[in-house]
């Protein structure tokens, strides 16, 4: 089976438990920014984490996001030399297809994550 083309947005846990289980996703930057921010490859996830997200405090997770199940716009845009893809608009419920957890050392760095890896016949 050929694999789904997934892109990767990592958020507090407690962000992830505050949504009710069939509500769309909205990251704060949709309305800061205009779009939730994501990239496309995983071995850049701990790179940005340890970049923007090391000093703050808790649990991170990890959305595994269907491309093609998104119904918001997806523009993939150039950021510090590479692409990243940006949704605009709310990631629906549908799409998010794996939530792992982004594991962390005791100071606060961001470790390379067990990512859920599926096929297509598992992300329906």
């Amino acid at each position: 089976m050929p694999q789904m083309q997934l892109i990767y947005h990592m958020l507090p846990i407690d962000q992830w438990h505050a949504l009710t289980a069939q509500a769309d996703y909205v990251a704060e930057t949709l309305a800061s920014e205009g779009f939730i921010h994501c990239t496309g490859e995983p071995e850049r996830l701990v790179e940005v984490a340890n970049r923007f997200y090391r000093q703050i405090a808790g649990e991170f997770v990890i959305l595994s996001i269907a491309a093609t199940k998104l119904q918001s716009e997806l523009r993939w845009e150039e950021a510090d030399g590479h692409l990243f893809p940006h949704v605009y608009g709310p990631v629906v419920r549908t799409a998010i297809v794996a939530v792992d957890p982004f594991p962390r050392a005791p100071d606060g760095t961001f470790q390379q994550p067990a990512l859920t890896i599926l096929d297509e016949s598992l992300g329906q």
